[in-house]
């Protein structure tokens, strides 16, 4: 198989991401089933609402198949609620997430809608960027991961082989070098 990155499409800002790839030429998916995330080679699970995306996750069976494929290596990339619904543990919630990125994350660490922003963050591989920050989580513990990025002393992306998650929104900016990056970088980690 080819690189094709399927998005998760289930609730949340996907289009915003498969605008981005399509921009950079990726060919990407759709992914509401598991036959459709089988078509992947890699995937990016986008913000949105995570005790509702947890709850479909668990209807459909899908976050049973998601976490299978990150045992095989699949690139997995969580972007805010996505790092979210990607944690081990998620701070005073009891709500459903796939377990694959061994952190701890705060939901809403900034406030809430209201206090969003956009700042510039240095990410390790790739540079600065301009992260966009709604109802942004940050990473309490970072386990075994490795901290890409900190801003105002706070980690707000991780990787772990071939997982990745980010506290902010980079599929709003116009900005497709973290896209870029998953793809090539974190998809060598699959091959690794």
């Amino acid at each position: 198989m080819g690189t094709r990155v399927g998005v998760l499409a289930i609730q949340g800002d996907f289009a915003c991401h498969l605008k981005a790839l399509y921009s950079i030429g990726a060919s990407a998916l759709e992914v509401r089933t598991a036959e459709e995330l089988d078509q992947c080679s890699h995937l990016i699970i986008p913000g949105g609402e995570s005790t509702t995306v947890g709850k479909l996750l668990q209807r459909f069976g899908l976050g049973e198949e998601i976490q299978s494929r990150a045992r095989a290596r699949m690139p997995i990339w969580g972007t805010c609620m996505g790092m979210i619904m990607m944690a081990a543990r998620v701070e005073d919630s009891e709500q459903y997430s796939l377990g694959l990125l061994d952190i701890t994350v705060k939901r809403n660490a900034f406030g809430r809608q209201v206090h969003s922003f956009e700042a510039p963050v240095q990410v390790e591989g790739v540079g600065e960027v301009t992260a966009v920050f709604i109802r942004a989580p940050v990473v309490t513990d970072v386990g075994s991961t490795q901290a890409i990025a900190t801003f105002d002393g706070q980690v707000v992306a991780v990787r772990q082989d071939n997982l990745l998650g980010t506290s902010f929104h980079p599929e709003l900016t116009g900005d497709t070098r973290l896209h870029e990056w998953f793809i090539k970088e974190i998809g060598s980690a699959q091959r690794g």
